[in-house]
């Protein structure tokens, strides 16, 4: 539950990564389509923890797979390499 309550806080850094591997033209488009994607995820989550809500009577179901996602979530971000001084790593259109 206290996974939701610190969204506001990933924004700055957000905006700041996205900055630096999509440069500061793209960077805005880029993070709007972040935005618009975590809306999506959150609208699906909600609308599959009601489903399970009426399927099984409680939300237990729904709590795990959000635990299990948050988990697998940390572990991609684990992944993720930082390379400094690598510049954007796509070409310009």
């Amino acid at each position: 539950m206290f996974y939701g309550l610190d969204w506001i806080a990933t924004v700055p850094p957000t905006v700041r990564l996205a900055n630096e591997a999509f440069g500061d033209a793209r960077a805005p488009v880029v993070f709007g389509w972040i935005v618009a994607g975590h809306q999506l995820g959150a609208a699906s989550a909600a609308f599959f923890a009601g489903a399970m809500r009426t399927a099984q009577g409680d939300y237990l179901g729904a709590f795990i797979v959000a635990g299990c996602t948050g988990l697998v979530a940390a572990v991609l971000s684990l992944m993720i390499s930082r390379s400094r001084g690598a510049g954007p790593r796509f070409a310009a259109a």
